[in-house]
């Protein structure tokens, strides 16, 4: 759980990056640190990034599903191997191992 004075800063970075402000580095840094630990700050980056990049309010958007970088979007598989390690996640951002 967020403190008040966490929780507005992070709301105030957010609302600067979702509306493409400039936002220092030092306040990046301190949020990207703060949603590696925190599932609600890591929402809430991640809605704001992804409202940055999709202006049209797409689908995904609204369900803030996929990463937020679309360059990172898999556009294509070249087989079974590729789907598989597609599927496959080596990153520990499941809540049961941050939380």
């Amino acid at each position: 759980m967020l403190s008040t004075q966490y929780r507005l800063r992070l709301e105030g970075i957010c609302k600067d990056i979702a509306s493409g402000t400039e936002v220092s580095i030092e306040d990046m840094i301190w949020a990207q640190k703060l949603a590696k630990v925190n599932t609600s700050a890591r929402g809430m980056l991640s809605q704001a990034r992804r409202l940055s990049t999709d202006e049209d309010g797409s689908c995904l958007k609204f369900l803030d599903i996929g990463d937020s970088d679309p360059k990172k979007h898999k556009k294509g598989f070249n087989g079974a191997d590729d789907i598989a390690d597609w599927f496959k996640n080596d990153r520990s951002d499941d809540w049961r191992q941050r939380d």
